[in-house]
């Protein structure tokens, strides 16, 4: 079968779109996770909670704000340490991340990821981590 210059072009285009959704997770067929971190209550006063570590973020209290961050650093993929000033510390290749995420020591450059936390009507906080 022989295509024309526009067929061809047509074609080139969606196998581009079908590679770039499967690069992005839209493709991979697996859904979003929730994660029930507990007791919204649990996470009352300011300061980084890692018992949730191992199953990628961190839950972290600033004032009124509630959130989660990767506890994956954004270089090598490697497990990030909390730090007693609320930092985050990588131990494999040293870069470093501010309480709120920001990179403050390469080699990683980019910030880590914030995940979407809502409260469900029992108090509990639940977190949604991209599909892996």
């Amino acid at each position: 079968m022989i295509i024309n210059r526009r067929q061809f072009l047509l074609l080139t285009a969606g196998l581009a779109a079908g590679c770039q959704a499967v690069n992005e997770g839209g493709g991979s067929g697996k859904p979003e996770r929730i994660v029930s971190a507990g007791p919204a209550s649990r996470y009352a006063t300011d300061g980084v909670y890692s018992h949730f570590r191992d199953q990628g973020f961190f839950v972290i209290r600033q004032g009124e704000k509630l959130f989660a961050l990767s506890s994956i650093c954004t270089h090598r993929k490697c497990k990030l340490n909390a730090e007693p000033d609320h930092s985050f510390y990588c131990k494999c290749h040293g870069s470093t991340f501010d309480p709120a995420g920001h990179v403050t020591l390469g080699p990683a450059r980019r910030d880590l990821p914030e995940f979407s936390t809502t409260t469900d009507e029992n108090g509990q906080l639940l977190v949604k981590l991209p599909a892996m």
